[in-house]
């Protein structure tokens, strides 16, 4: 797989799939670019995300480390199988209060059932404030159907 290309219509057709679906939706997040071992999602910070203190709720922080280590690791994932977090680590930095916040994925390591990401969240500034990792594993027969190959 290695020697393969990501098809650029796969890829646009699951991040429309992707980033209308409910959840992503009721968090104001969106899959701003997936590659091999690479994902990028944005979230701005809405008055929704904030805790008592008016700072972003750890829970945001951990779904967007989430979602950025899963779909890093998406792209070598067979096309008939799906993926579930089963272990997910992190550490807050520092609290954020408002703007844009970038969640970036790296796939370490891609098996054939369990597979390893993390990832770091930005600021608008590009100031680290969370940083985890994640543990997935293949779940065969839950892929998406989408209409194009997932490689060129």
């Amino acid at each position: 797989m290695c020697n393969l290309k990501p098809n650029p219509e796969y890829i646009q057709e699951l991040i429309g799939i992707v980033n209308t679906s409910p959840y992503p939706d009721h968090m104001s997040m969106s899959i701003s670019s997936i590659d091999l071992d690479r994902a990028v999602i944005k979230l701005q910070i809405g008055r929704c995300h904030l805790q008592p203190f008016d700072i972003v709720h750890g829970g945001v922080l951990a779904t967007l480390i989430d979602t950025a280590t899963f779909w890093s690791v998406f792209m070598r994932v067979p096309e008939e199988a799906g993926l579930v977090n089963i272990d997910l680590k992190l550490n807050y930095l520092q609290p954020v209060e408002s703007g844009l916040l970038t969640a970036e994925g790296r796939a370490i390591r891609s098996g054939n059932s369990i597979s390893y990401a993390e990832a770091s969240v930005l600021d608008e500034n590009g100031e680290r404030i969370a940083h985890g990792t994640s543990t997935m594993m293949t779940l065969p027969g839950k892929g998406l159907k989408l209409k194009f190959p997932k490689f060129m």
